[in-house]
């Protein structure tokens, strides 16, 4: 016997209770109409994920009732369909929440089952939120035997072995599993493993989209009993997937459509160009608009904007000092062009000239230094403001986190802004991007968008005469990974010493990245795309004498 199962791999909104509610009522009509017995919808679908503190409020727990209480209302139309919905539930007495996966068909919630493994790690609090209970859930569909598991459950052993235990012929697992550099193939391998050891298969269930700092990815596939794939869903789409499940005697054997894994950096591409269409989308702005400054940062920038966007939507501004060189104009304006935005010029100079007026008797004998860099760049973010509050359009930032972790970066200048789209991405990785953008077409926007001279030239900020970057800071081949080794991976100096590193560009830039961290906390959210990024997943003291 042939049965058929649907994953909803949707794009929630955080908090839309009653529209995440009916886009799972209309996964499940299509479903039911496909035929499916059962549609899984990922962790935490009704209240999207990541909810924070509005899970402490009693009125949102109530909303988020109502709102699962419509689809179970909803359900007595689809006769012979379980749906399995990710919800939240109050916990009695206390002000704590449970992590719920309830199986709703025919009109009621026929069983419940609550996140054994609550993570508290990296991007996750969930022990701020959720109380967990240490139990399995089964329920049948259509004579088979399947138990779920909640995301963080498949990491470790004991749930899966658990439901095995209760009688599960299968497994179902949903997740809200953010995603990073290398993300899809890690979920894989460890569901591989709980394969490996309950012999059972698996359908993991997940989300897409973007959420603040986090992304989605989708990517919803099916592993069989022998560990092979079974189905893979499209990677940042949204997807009704349709598996088939066949029994032979005590065995379930799985298939579907097996969607194409993308490489490292088409992956990445869609990760920063779904966070930026979602961020803007979904808090409601017109569009974007970025200062635009002939440089490989911005360049990069401007591409993802528009492949999210679409040109229209996007509006770019360069601001020229006395530092600006001729050729910053002219491959600014040659990129606005090729990706057919808006572009404005806006000089400074004058500007930059009364700023200087209005502090020479505070400064007098004193030599220019970083405080007139800093005023350029400023100035810049004051004008990119100014546009955004006239028109509602959103200031993209352009700072990388080579720049943010060392502090080359000025605070309320080309820090300000709404959304810092490649804060995550070290110096080496955005020429690489840009490489791998100006072949490769994704989004349908045209090829090679960003000029070959904003790639090839040495980077500069150009606020004093011939600055360039490593004129300040080590190459950023060395500055890369030294920040890789110490921020996201803990090595000690000690260590990155022995790792071949001079020990005086270690020393320099641990101390850089330590005394910036008052610059990281005023700094707009943005994707995070590594394993570890500056925001929910570092959180050092601003005030801090630790120098080991």
């Amino acid at each position: 016997m042939i049965t058929s199962i649907c994953i909803a791999q949707l794009n929630f909104l955080v908090g839309d209770l009653s529209g995440n509610a009916q886009k799972i009522i209309e996964a499940a009509r299509d479903a039911h109409a496909q035929g499916a017995k059962l549609l899984i919808t990922p962790e935490l679908a009704l209240c999207g994920y990541a909810a924070e503190d509005l899970l402490l409020r009693p009125a949102f727990q109530q909303a988020s009732d109502e709102a699962l209480q419509s689809i179970v209302n909803a359900s007595k139309a689809w006769p012979g369909m379980t749906l399995l919905v990710g919800h939240t539930q109050a916990t009695a007495g206390t002000l704590h929440r449970q992590n719920t996966a309830s199986w709703i068909g025919n009109g009621r919630i026929q069983a419940s089952y609550v996140k054994q493994a609550l993570p508290n790690y990296g991007v996750f609090d969930e022990l701020r939120y959720f109380t967990p209970q240490h139990q399995p859930c089964l329920i049948e569909v259509a004579g088979i035997k399947i138990g779920v598991l909640i995301c963080e459950d498949a990491w470790v052993q004991e749930p899966a072995q658990a439901a095995k235990m209760a009688g599960a012929q299968m497994l179902v697992v949903v997740n809200a599993s953010p995603y990073h550099l290398g993300k899809q193939a890690e979920r894989q391998a460890v569901l591989a493993q709980r394969v490996a050891e309950t012999g059972l298969p698996v359908v993991y269930a997940h989300m897409v989209g973007g959420q603040d700092e986090l992304v989605f990815d989708g990517s919803s596939f099916a592993l069989n009993a022998d560990g092979s794939v079974a189905a893979r869903a499209p990677s940042f789409e949204t997807a009704l997937v349709t598996i088939a499940l066949q029994q032979h005697a005590d065995r379930i054997q799985l298939s579907g459509d097996v969607a194409l894994v993308q490489s490292g950096n088409a992956y990445l591409w869609s990760a920063l160009v779904l966070s930026v269409r979602d961020y803007v989308r979904k808090n409601g702005f017109p569009g974007a608009l970025l200062g635009l400054s002939g440089g490989i940062d911005s360049a990069l920038v401007l591409a993802i904007a528009v492949d999210a966007l679409g040109k229209d939507r996007v509006r770019t501004v360069m601001m020229p000092s006395p530092y600006t060189a001729d050729i910053s104009w002219k491959d600014a304006q040659e990129m606005a062009d090729r990706v057919g935005v808006r572009h404005d010029v806006i000089d400074i100079a004058p500007q930059f000239e009364a700023f200087k007026a209005a502090l020479a008797d505070q400064f007098r004998g004193l030599a220019e230094d970083t405080t007139e860099e800093n005023l350029q760049a400023r100035i810049r973010g004051t004008l990119l403001m100014a546009l955004s509050n006239k028109f509602g359009s959103i200031v993209l930032t352009t700072g990388n986190k080579s720049e943010l972790a060392t502090g080359y970066c000025t605070l309320y200048g080309d820090m300000a802004g709404g959304f810092a789209v490649i804060k995550d991405l070290f110096k080496t990785r955005v020429f690489e991007l840009a490489l791998w953008r100006n072949a490769n077409d994704p989004f349908g926007t045209g090829l090679n968008p960003i000029p070959e001279r904003i790639i090839t030239r040495p980077p500069s900020a150009e606020l004093r005469p011939d600055q360039k970057d490593e004129d300040s800071l080590p190459p950023y081949s060395l500055l890369d990974d030294i920040i890789g080794r110490y921020m996201e991976n803990d090595e000690s100096v000690e260590a990155i010493v022995a790792a071949g590193h001079d020990r005086a560009n270690v020393e320099r830039v641990v101390r850089l990245i330590r005394i910036n961290e008052y610059k990281r906390r005023q700094a707009p959210v943005g994707p995070r795309l590594s394993h570890r990024s500056f925001g929910k997943d570092w959180r050092n003291p601003i005030t801090n004498g630790f120098r080991g």
